[in-house]
Order: structure tokens, then sequence, then C-alpha cells
């Protein structure tokens, strides 16, 4: 028996078609729109916060923080803001960030919520220093319901991607909040609403934010500003409305 082995021809080689002139500049130019429309989709929300709504709050500068803040020390740096020990920049040489971790300190947890931002039940813990898992409450700061305020810290970034059941992008908002808008609390099987009574801007230097006052019951919330960017901290301030 005998056996004939026959070699295929080889299949001819598949040309790749080659761009005219115009295709060239037709392609680069979608590309380079594409480019600016990234772009503009990253700068408008920027832009549209420093001219639409910053110029709303007050802008409250401590004289002893402020003066050693460089803004672009603070890019360079790109420290995490989902951990809220890097959330205020420190004046000292060392540069050591603050660290709010206590262990002799207890965990506890309660809900906030914010019918005009959509924000329904979100998680509050107080003790975590974890951004991407809930809202956090500042150790040592008063309970809900108590005389002082408990100082809330969220994370947020460009308003496009706001989400809130995301806690990476939960406060990316808030700055649309106006006075008299409510804010609800459930802590410890009590309900509490607080109204919004004030907006500002602080340095990332500025730890008055944590100060506690004792002639009234109130609420603090505390997001980066502008949404998307580290440079200052916007405060939102909100008192225990009267009960019915």
């Amino acid at each position: 028996m005998s056996y004939l082995y026959v070699k295929s021809s080889p299949k001819p080689p598949v040309l790749k078609k080659k761009l005219n002139p115009k295709q060239r500049q037709l392609l680069a130019g979608l590309l380079f729109i594409s480019g600016i429309a990234v772009f503009m989709s990253a700068l408008f929300p920027i832009l549209h916060f420093q001219l639409g709504y910053s110029p709303q709050f007050n802008q409250l500068l401590n004289p002893l923080s402020s003066q050693f803040y460089n803004p672009a020390v603070a890019v360079d740096n790109s420290p995490d803001l989902t951990n809220l020990s890097n959330w205020f920049i420190s004046t000292s040489d060392s540069a050591s960030r603050t660290t709010i971790n206590n262990p002799s300190f207890s965990y506890a947890s309660y809900n906030l919520s914010i019918p005009k931002l959509k924000i329904d039940s979100a998680e509050v813990i107080l003790g975590s220093e974890d951004l991407k898992k809930s809202l956090i409450q500042y150790p040592k700061t008063a309970m809900p319901g108590q005389f002082g305020s408990p100082v809330i810290f969220g994370h947020s970034v460009l308003p496009q991607f706001f989400n809130p059941k995301s806690y990476v992008t939960i406060f990316s908002t808030l700055h649309k909040l106006k006075q008299g808008d409510e804010i609800i609390v459930d802590y410890d099987r009590v309900r509490y609403k607080y109204l919004v009574s004030e907006m500002y801007e602080v340095q990332p230097t500025d730890l008055s934010v944590l100060e506690q006052r004792f002639d009234g019951r109130y609420l603090t919330l505390i997001t980066c500003s502008p949404p998307g960017t580290y440079l200052r901290r916007l405060v939102v301030k909100a008192q225990l409305a009267d009960n019915p």
C-alpha cells in the first residue's frame, strides 16, 4: 500500500488595506474630538460647581492652618481619600496624617437619609476609617439628638457618576442642598429630622469643623470640594427640627 502526500497550496496573504490621507486625517480628527470630549466631561462639572455653586458658599479661612496649605503639594501627593485618616492635611513638617482610630472606642452604627438627594438609609459607622464601605462619624463628636454635633464624612467623585447607593459616590451632589432641606437620622430606634441651616467651604487643614457647640442639637456633613477633587472641604450644617 502506498501513500501520496499532497502539499496544500499556501493561502494568499491577506493584504491590509491602507488608509488614504483623507481617511487618516478623518481618524485623527475623530480621536482628537473624542479626547476633548473626555477632558471636558471631567472639567465641566468642576467649572459648573466653581461658577454656579461655590460663590454661594462662605469660604471660611483659618489663618492658623491655611497659611501652611499648598494646593500644588496636595495634588502631587494624591492621598487616598477613601481613608478618613488622609482627610486633614497636616501642617507639621513631618506631614503626618490625622489618625482617628481609637482602640478603646466601641463601634456603633446608625442610618442617614437625604430625601432630596435620594440617599436612603445610608449606614454611618462610628470608629471606622474606610469610606468605601460607609459614611463615617468622627469619634468624640456628639451622637444624634444630643447637644453638640455628629460630624459625618462621606466620599465624593464627579457628579455624573453619582450613585446614592455607592459609598464612593454618595456625597457627590451634596452641594445641591439648600437651606431648609431635610436630613433624616435613625439612631437607637429614634428618628431625628435636621434642617440644613448653612453651607460653607474650608481648607483641608482646618480642624475647626470638628468643634462642638453645646447651645443646640446640630449635624455636620463634610465632603471634598469641588466634587472629584480634594482642594477644599464642603461643610453642611443642619439643626435639629422642633418636635411637632
